[in-house]
């Protein structure tokens, strides 16, 4: 009898990282995929990114509403507390034999909970990393904890989520789903991505995305945000492609930054959702990723792309060479801008190797998915060290 596996995605990001996965899962004759999308797919305000889901040819199962009309840390909590609800209704009606989550976000926090509760096993990728500026740290450790088959993408991960008491032979390294997506997907062209995104992309162009630093406080994100762009402002010939932040508290102060920056400015344009394969595509042809979002660390090395990382949300994670870290103030970002433009840097990057693997995460994901023993994974020991 087939297993079934129900996939929980809740952002435009995320499932970028899924897509392939879900490939992979749909077509094992051992398992049935199964897809509940939640979060930000769901939401207007964030480009109703499920439909992208469905274009792809998958069917959603199930949908579960929690995503309030808030971006207030009281509002986030409740969103929680409305997820466990929608999630726990879905399971039962579901009945997965496997529920599997990426990451650290809220959405996941709340699956996983409600997963726990009714006794369902709980696959968890990307754990055991560290972003010691953000709550996502915290919500990553604690699924660690709720879960029971564990898909790292390195081997400093995978020891730290055997230091977090989880036996290793449930802790599997398979490498980073985003270098997987980079290697297994025909990227558009030049011509296309610039027919999609509307613009030019000249000689010269950043991609930026700025989310929330939510152990900062929203006021904090909206002044780094300013210190960003103001940085920007005084570059030349420069095309700035922004991609608006996440749902966590204090995005929508960040978004109306950008936006007014955008409004004036012809070279410069932001857009609500790009889209995995324009995101991915875009990427590849800029000069260089700046803001604070894990794919500056996670995907751009493999295409040999730097990578300017501003603040502490991401402090902590393994980086390439490619990598260039600054403070969130307009001087040093500006520093940080010109080494990335450096024709030294721009050579020393294409030989930068990237530390989250060189790709085959699905295929590894789904063979222990197929072979693993379920029936008493369940009760688990603590495994000391």
């Amino acid at each position: 009898m087939s297993r079934k596996i129900c996939v929980v995605t809740g952002t435009r990001a995320e499932y970028g990282l899924l897509q392939r996965l879900m490939q992979k899962i749909d077509n094992s004759k051992d398992l049935v995929l199964q897809i509940i999308a939640t979060g930000m797919h769901l939401s207007h305000e964030h480009g109703l990114t499920y439909r992208e889901i469905v274009d792809f040819g998958f069917n959603i199962d199930a949908q579960v509403e929690m995503l309030l009309s808030s971006d207030t840390p009281v509002g986030t909590s409740k969103s929680v507390g409305l997820g466990i609800i929608g999630f726990a209704d879905a399971f039962q009606r579901l009945d997965p034999d496997v529920i599997l989550v990426v990451g650290d976000r809220v959405e996941v926090l709340a699956a996983a909970s409600a997963g726990l509760i009714a006794g369902i096993p709980i696959a968890h990728i990307h754990g055991g990393e560290l972003t010691e500026g953000a709550i996502d740290e915290a919500i990553r450790h604690s699924v660690t904890k709720m879960s029971h088959l564990h898909f790292v993408a390195a081997e400093d991960y995978r020891r730290r989520v055997i230091q977090l008491g989880e036996s290793p032979n449930t802790v599997f390294n398979v490498g980073g789903l985003g270098v997987d997506a980079f290697h297994h997907t025909q990227l558009m062209n030049r011509d296309e991505v610039e027919a999609t995104l509307g613009m030019n992309l000249g000689s010269r162009s950043l991609l930026v995305t700025f989310h929330p630093v939510t152990l900062d406080g929203g006021a904090s994100s909206a002044s780094q945000v300013k210190e960003l762009l103001a940085a920007l402002e005084e570059l030349e010939d420069t095309t700035l492609i922004f991609t608006m932040p996440n749902s966590d508290s204090g995005s929508r102060k960040i978004a109306d930054l950008l936006t007014g920056f955008c409004s004036s400015r012809k070279n410069a344009k932001a857009f609500t959702s790009l889209g995995s394969l324009c995101y991915m595509s875009c990427m590849k042809f800029v000069s260089g990723v700046v803001g604070n979002s894990s794919s500056g660390l996670l995907e751009a090395p493999s295409m040999n792309v730097g990578t300017v990382n501003i603040g502490d949300r991401q402090k902590g994670r393994l980086q390439a060479d490619s990598v260039i870290n600054c403070n969130s103030n307009k001087n040093e970002i500006l520093a940080a801008l010109r080494l990335l433009f450096s024709s030294e840097f721009v050579r020393q990057q294409k030989n930068a190797e990237n530390p989250y693997g060189k790709g085959g995460a699905c295929e590894a994901i789904v063979r222990v998915l197929e072979s693993c023993q379920l029936e008493s994974i369940l009760k688990k020991t603590f495994h000391d060290v």
